[in-house]
């Protein structure tokens, strides 16, 4: 019976090294056909499988624009103003309509979900960029933006811009998108948006961005009140671009609660070098302000 116990005993001691072994063996195969079949230990059924994921980083979408901007646009007039190599932007035509197209890819959904910053640098830069491709439908035949137009239709009128889910014209984005919107109220994008023409504030070097936006726009407006040629004091008159008095009304809304031309100068007395007795007596409107005549002569470096 002892002999009969001990075999038993045995045979159970080895069935339980066998099992062991078989078991080992499983734990060992199952993460290799695991891992093979790109599963983790940790997965508690196939149908969570998900496959790795690589961020994709968008390029900045005014890129293409700051290099031609850095490329074909030079100052003049000791800095005050800028004017546009049409001739060498003609020569990378693509790149320019290349960055049109992704304006042009940009919903209005997407466009509703961003800053104003954000949004406000959209219009601008694509004001500026389609105005460039609208004279390049002419250059070098061509000697003001006007002759883009005729008696019976405005240039700025011309609705070939796909913006936003529609056509529009230049005028749409400016007045329309960017002064008829309740969300911007800032005068300063006269001195930030281009006609093309020598009369226009300066078209900036530099791209307009969400985060730089406020100090580019305090850079241009200054930029263009020190240009004494198209802004100055002589007497008890104030001279001014007729930018001024076309768009008066954008200048009495209350941006930083100035209510007026001449209050909002006040902000820039500095960039005009007025004395403390003029930023008197214009506090108190005591200046006569005339509007100087308006160059619309191509800005072209040639």
């Amino acid at each position: 019976m002892f002999f009969m116990k001990n075999l038993s005993s045995k045979k159970i001691n080895n069935a339980s090294s066998f099992m062991r072994l078989a078991l080992g063996a499983v734990l060992l195969i199952n993460p290799l056909i695991s891992h093979a079949n790109g599963i983790s230990n940790n997965d508690s059924s196939v149908h969570n499988i998900s496959s790795p994921t690589t961020e994709v980083v968008k390029p900045n979408l005014h890129a293409d624009w700051q290099t031609l901007l850095s490329q074909y646009i030079k100052p003049i007039n000791n800095g005050h103003s800028t004017a546009v190599d049409y001739t060498g932007i003609k020569k990378q035509q693509a790149l320019l309509q290349s960055y049109l197209k992704r304006l042009s890819k940009v919903s209005q959904k997407e466009f509703d979900a961003w800053s104003n910053s954000k949004q406000l640098a959209f219009l601008i830069n694509a004001y500026n960029a389609w105005t460039i491709e609208f004279i390049l439908t002419e250059y070098p035949n061509i000697e003001s933006i006007k002759d883009l137009g005729s008696f019976f239709n405005s240039p700025w009128d011309k609705a070939f811009i796909p913006l936003l889910g529609k056509k529009v014209s230049l005028n749409d984005i400016e007045h329309g998108l960017i002064r008829g919107s309740d969300r911007y109220n800032d005068p300063r994008i006269h001195f930030a948006v281009n006609c093309a023409s020598i009369g226009c504030p300066a078209l900036s070097e530099e791209a307009y961005t969400e985060n730089k936006l406020e100090t580019q726009l305090t850079v241009q407006t200054e930029r263009f009140l020190t240009d004494s040629s198209r802004n100055y004091i002589k007497g008890n008159k104030l001279y001014l671009s007729s930018i001024f008095k076309w768009y008066g009304d954008d200048f009495e809304k209350g941006f930083r609660n100035t209510n007026s031309i001449q209050t909002f100068i006040l902000l820039y007395a500095d960039a005009l070098k007025l004395s403390d007795a003029q930023k008197l007596a214009l506090s108190k409107q005591d200046f006569t302000i005339k509007f100087l005549d308006y160059n619309w002569k191509l800005n072209a470096t040639n």
